[in-house]
């Protein structure tokens, strides 16, 4: 089949999240809140279109566009503005804060598509010999800075787009194990595998748009990691294209043949290589689906009722818990953000699939604990609704963003002890720089994964937009990974490092550690050309 010039580009709307079908308009509730509680009117600011945005002139000399496509074809090589700026960065708050920006934009100077790994050797090996940094892109959906553009030195930098890379390479059944090629989307994994009656349950915020090689570079976390776990528990083997030659890892289950390879590439974000394949770990679609939502008088006992589940092993696919200012602005749910559903106390959802005897089996026992602990039974609805929409947050955060607000997320993850201290060291730390800036702010925060030993903490950030903007997020945002690191907890726990958590990465691996990440460096990319200024400081 011929590829369309529109299934060779990114889905997402250049400035915004998403498919601008999907769009969410504020509603009333939120309006009234945002007025109330923050004092922003509310009125929706103009925004550019594309063809007004100036980009910074494409660097790649004309023998190097010559030579790159001649690897990849004339149509898989781009360099107009158009296919530059739908790739010129990720989707976090700064992105799309400079997306408004009418002074001049950085964005990769070509676009690549290749159709193979011999494809991509190939452009590794020129792009070494001629100094022309490399970005690997997936879905686009990075909020750490992922895919900024940083040349470092370099003559140019090219966006490798790895969407033409599309397929289910294989699958057996008999030991539930799938290989898919990295551009496959979650929605084309779900759709693949489905066919053959066969899930994958990889299921994060950008499941829409993120894709399989994306979600291993990250090391993701979907919201069903209670009965998934994260994607790096999935990988059972990989494909990587480096500038060094290709790695192709893993043989089985598990092993004792020396450190996990594999482990190296996963979180890896680019810098030691493009992934091609990953062999994955799933399991059949489920026969059915149960529901339950829970109300808890505070965000500790919730916390000690998730606490006690997870240490039990009751088995929910999904469990997690919103705190009072969550609960109250009702953010789980997001068709009714700002009226409440929910009259106090603390929301939790849980969700269990699988056989029908199984699940209602884990359901029975995790409410039976859920109860002991304090829990009171809100019935399917709430947690239906969750599922309904839990897509759909950061559709909102681009309206928010237009009416003037300051909207963004950040999440850590610690130990059961210290969850109480590290929740209100980083809200703490939050609303104080952003009162400086001259704006209340509201903090919400929900338990996102839970395991044995501790649990992530996801914030959510709402406040109004103070002088620049970028600035002003760029301060909160420091003061709260300061208050991170100084609580012992990781400075990410699904997001990634990319550019925006690189200062932190001493603080958490230590100086060792980063002379550890930079020789694996050298060793995979020694021309440096992989995805520059990112993860390793």
């Amino acid at each position: 089949m011929t590829a369309t010039r529109d299934h060779l580009e990114p889905p997402m709307k250049w400035n915004a999240w998403g498919d601008p079908a999907a769009a969410k308009p504020l509603s009333d509730g939120i309006r009234g809140l945002l007025t109330a509680a923050l004092g922003i009117d509310a009125a929706p600011a103009g925004e550019l279109e594309a063809d007004q945005v100036t980009l910074r002139p494409s660097a790649l000399a004309d023998a190097d566009r010559v030579a790159l496509a001649a690897i990849v074809g004339d149509e898989f090589c781009r360099t107009d503005d158009h296919d530059r700026l739908l790739r010129a960065g990720g989707k976090s708050t700064l992105d799309l804060l400079r997306r408004k920006d009418t002074d001049e934009q950085d964005a990769p100077d070509a676009i690549l598509l290749p159709g193979n790994e011999e494809q991509i050797a190939a452009i590794l090996s020129y792009c070494t010999d001629h100094r022309i940094a490399v970005v690997p892109f997936g879905g686009g959906t990075s909020v750490v800075g992922g895919l900024d553009p940083i040349r470092n030195g370099f003559s140019a930098v090219v966006s490798l787009d790895l969407r033409r890379l599309d397929r289910l390479v294989g699958l057996d059944k008999e030991s539930g194990e799938a290989e898919l090629e990295a551009g496959v989307t979650g929605p084309q994994a779900e759709e693949l595998l489905g066919a053959e009656g066969f899930s994958l349950g990889h299921f994060p915020q950008s499941f829409e748009f993120a894709t399989i090689g994306g979600f291993a570079a990250t090391r993701s976390s979907g919201q069903n990691s209670a009965g998934y776990n994260r994607f790096d528990d999935m990988v059972r083997g990989l494909t990587v294209v480096t500038p060094a030659g290709v790695l192709d890892l893993g043989r089985a289950p598990a092993s004792a043949a020396g450190p996990d390879l594999r482990q190296l590439i996963v979180g890896s974000e680019g810098t030691f290589g493009v992934i091609t394949r990953v062999r994955l770990r799933v399991h059949p679609v489920p026969e059915t689906t149960r529901y339950e939502a829970w109300s808890f008088p505070d965000f500790a006992t919730g916390a000690a009722a998730l606490r006690a589940v997870v240490q039990t092993g009751t088995g929910p696919t999904v469990i997690r818990l919103s705190d009072e200012v969550e609960t109250g602005i009702n953010l789980a749910t997001t068709d009714s953000i700002g009226e409440q559903t929910i009259t106090g106390g603390c929301l939790a959802i849980t969700l269990f699939e699988g056989s029908a005897a199984h699940t209602e089996s884990r359901h029975d026992e995790t409410r039976a604990l859920l109860a002991a602990q304090g829990g009171t039974s809100l019935g399917e609805a709430p947690a239906r609704a969750w599922q309904h929409g839990r897509f759909g947050a950061p559709y909102l955060r681009d309206s928010l963003l237009t009416a003037g607000a300051l909207c963004e997320t950040l999440e850590t993850a610690t130990t059961w002890s210290n969850v109480p201290a590290l929740k209100a060291a980083v809200t703490e730390a939050l609303t104080s720089s952003l009162q400086e800036s001259g704006t209340p702010a509201l903090v919400m925060c929900h338990i996102s994964h839970v395991y044995p030993t501790g649990a992530s903490l996801y914030f959510t950030v709402v406040a109004g937009q103070r002088g620049n903007p970028i600035e002003q997020w760029r301060a909160a945002k420091t003061a709260a990974s300061e208050a991170m690191v100084r609580c012992g907890a990781t400075i990410t726990h699904h997001h990634a490092v990319g550019a925006d958590h690189k200062p932190w990465m001493t603080a958490e691996v230590g100086d060792l550690g980063v002379e550890v990440l930079r020789a694996v460096k050298n060793v995979l990319d020694p021309g440096g050309i992989l995805n520059p200024g990112k993860l390793i400081p």
